[in-house]
C-alpha cells in the first residue's frame, strides 16, 4: 500500500528515517501494510530537543494565533476523513463506520481546544495587605510527552495534542506500535495547517519501554500524558517520580452497567449492545459487567442474546460489519481463557463463547449468564466482545458489586426513578457515570477515572488545565 506521507518518524518538522523498521499488519487479514521506522532512545532524545527548541516561539504566539492553527488542523482532518477512516480500519481493525465516527470525534477536540485556548484565564484575588495586589496567570507547562493506544489511533492523539498545542506546549508523541500510520498522517496534516517545525514530533518505535523511559526520565519533558493499561501506567508513574512530572494517566477499567427493575429493557439492551461491542469490546469504557436486578434478569438476558447473536462479524472494511478483529491473536486467546474459566465455574453461554470461524483474530460476540462477582471474568478487564450478566437484589447490593474493583473509570445504569438516579450516581466510585445512555464521551466534558483507573482529565475545560501552570504574582509597594 502507498500513503500520502512517509512511513517514518516526524521530528523537528522533517521526516526522519531509520535503518531499523517494524511491520504494521492488518489484524483482519494478517497482511503487511507498511514498514515503519523503528526509533530508539537517541532518536527520542533528538525529538525532545526539537520540542525544547520550538517551545519559546510557540508559547510566545498569541493564544488566538495558536487557536487558528489547531482549528485548521481539525478542518484538515475532516477534509481527509475518508482516507483517515480507511487507514484506521486497515491498521486497527475497527468497522469503517466506527472509524469514520472516530475521525469526527478527533476533529472535535481540535475545534474545542482552539476555542478554549483563548479562555486560559487567570484571576485577581482580594488582598490581605493594603499595599499588595494578588493575581494569577496561566502559562504553558513546557515540553510535553504523550503515549497513545492503538484502539483509538486518531482520537487519542488529538485528545492529548490539541489541548497541549492550544495551551502553548510543544509535544513529543509516541503512538502505539500497532497503529502508527494514523498518527503520521495526522502529523502531516498538522504541518499543513501551519504548525511550526518541532512543535509536534512523532516518535515511531517497536520498543515502547525504551522510548517511554527516555520520556519519563528526561528533565526537559515536564508533562506526560498516557492512555493504556494500569500495569504500564504504574511503571511510567514510577519512572516520572525522579523529575516530579505532571501526569495524566487514563488507565484500565471494569465498567459496570446496572439495569434496575424499573428500567426500559429494550433501551438498556440496545445500549449494552452498541456500547459493549464497539471496536469488538476493545474500549476502556466498554461495559465489563452487566448487573441486572433479579426481576429483570431473564427478560434482559433474552433480549441481549437476540441482539448480540445478530451482530455481523468480519473485516471492518466490509459493508455492514459491526464487530471486527481483536488487535492480536494473543488477545483472542486471553478472552477465550476468561470465557472458558467462567463456564467451568458455572456460567452459561447464551450465545458465542468461542473464537469466530471468520479468522484467527476474531472472537464470536458472547453473552454469559450466571456469572458471579468473584469470577476472573468479572474481576479483570475483558477487552473483548463478551458481556457478562450478574444478578442483584437491591440498590445497595448493586452499588456494592459495582464498586468492588480497584478500577473507577466509567459506570452506566438504567432506571426511570429520578431519586434513584441521583442517589446511585453519587454513590458510584467512578470518574464518569452515565444514566440511561450507553455512550458518553465527547469533547466538551471531562474524561478520566478514579482509583487505579488513573489521574487527571482529558476533554472539557479541565483538559486544557492539564497543560497549564498556575503562577501567583504578588505586586508590592502599591498605594
Amino acid at each position: 500500500m502507498t500513503y500520502p506521507f512517509p512511513t517514518s518518524a516526524f521530528i523537528g518538522g522533517a521526516w526522519f528515517e531509520s535503518a531499523r523498521t517494524f511491520p504494521v499488519v492488518n489484524p483482519a487479514s494478517g497482511v503487511l501494510i507498511a514498514e515503519v521506522s523503528d526509533l530508539g532512545g537517541d532518536e527520542t532524545e533528538a525529538a525532545i530537543r526539537a520540542a525544547e527548541a520550538a517551545f519559546p516561539a510557540w508559547s510566545g504566539h498569541l493564544a488566538k494565533e495558536r487557536a487558528a492553527i489547531v482549528r485548521r488542523w481539525g478542518d484538515l482532518l475532516i477534509k481527509h476523513a475518508e482516507d483517515l477512516a480507511q487507514l484506521i480500519t486497515a491498521e486497527g481493525g475497527k468497522p469503517l463506520a466506527e472509524a469514520r465516527g472516530e475521525v469526527a470525534y478527533a476533529a472535535s477536540f481540535c475545534e474545542w481546544f482552539s476555542e478554549e485556548a483563548k479562555r486560559a484565564y487567570g484571576r485577581t484575588i482580594p488582598t490581605t495587605v493594603a499595599h499588595r495586589r494578588y493575581v494569577t496567570i496561566k502559562q504553558p507547562i513546557g515540553v510535553a510527552a504523550a503515549i497513545t493506544p492503538w484502539n483509538f489511533p486518531l482520537g487519542m492523539v488529538t485528545r492529548k495534542a490539541a489541548p497541549a498545542l492550544a495551551a502553548g506546549c510543544t509535544l513529543v508523541l509516541k503512538p502505539a506500535e500497532a497503529t502508527p500510520l494514523t498518527a503520521l498522517f495526522a502529523a502531516k496534516l498538522a504541518a499543513e495547517a501551519g504548525l511550526p517545525p518541532g512543535v509536534l514530533n512523532v516518535v515511531t518505535s517497536n520498543n515502547a519501554a525504551v522510548v517511554g523511559k527516555v520520556l519519563c526520565e528526561s528533565t526537559i519533558v515536564r508533562k506526560l500524558s498516557f492512555t493504556g493499561s494500569t500495569r504500564v501506567g504504574k511503571i511510567l508513574a514510577a519512572q516520572c517520580a525522579g523529575t516530579v512530572k505532571r501526569l495524566s494517566l487514563e488507565l484500565g477499567g471494569n465498567a459496570p452497567f446496572i439495569v434496575f427493575e424499573d428500567a426500559d429493557l429494550d433501551k438498556a439492551a440496545a445500549a449494552i449492545v452498541s456500547g459493549k461491542f464497539r471496536n469488538a469490546g476493545q474500549v476502556c469504557v466498554a461495559t465489563n459487567r452487566v448487573l441486572v436486578h433479579a426481576k429483570a434478569h431473564d427478560a434482559l438476558a433474552q433480549k441481549l442474546a437476540i441482539g448480540v447473536s445478530a451482530l455481523k462479524v468480519g473485516d471492518g472494511a466490509e459493508e455492514g460489519v459491526q464487530v471486527g478483529p481483536l488487535i492480536q491473536k494473543a488477545a483472542v486467546e486471553r478472552v477465550d481463557r476468561l470465557v472458558k474459566a467462567a463456564l467451568a465455574s458455572g456460567a452459561k453461554a447464551l450465545t458465542g463463547a468461542a473464537p469466530s470461524p471468520v479468522g484467527e483474530q476474531f472472537y464470536a460476540p458472547t453473552v454469559l449468564s450466571g456469572v458471579t462477582p468473584e469470577m476472573d471474568i468479572a474481576q479483570q478487564e475483558i477487552f473483548g466482545p463478551v458481556a457478562t450478566l450478574i444478578p442483584f437484589g437491591s440498590d445497595d447490593e448493586a452499588v456494592r458489586i459495582a464498586n468492588a474493583t480497584p478500577y473507577g473509570l466509567a459506570a452506566y445504569f438504567f432506571t426511570n426513578d429520578i431519586s434513584r438516579a441521583w442517589r446511585v450516581a453519587e454513590k458510584l466510585d467512578y470518574g464518569m457515570v452515565s444514566v440511561n445512555e450507553g455512550v458518553m464521551s465527547n469533547e466538551v466534558t471531562p474524561f478520566g477515572g478514579m482509583k487505579e483507573s488513573g489521574v487527571g482529565r482529558e476533554g472539557g475545560a479541565e483538559g486544557l488545565d492539564e497543560f497549564l501552570e498556575v503562577k501567583f504574582i504578588n505586586f508590592g509597594g502599591i498605594g
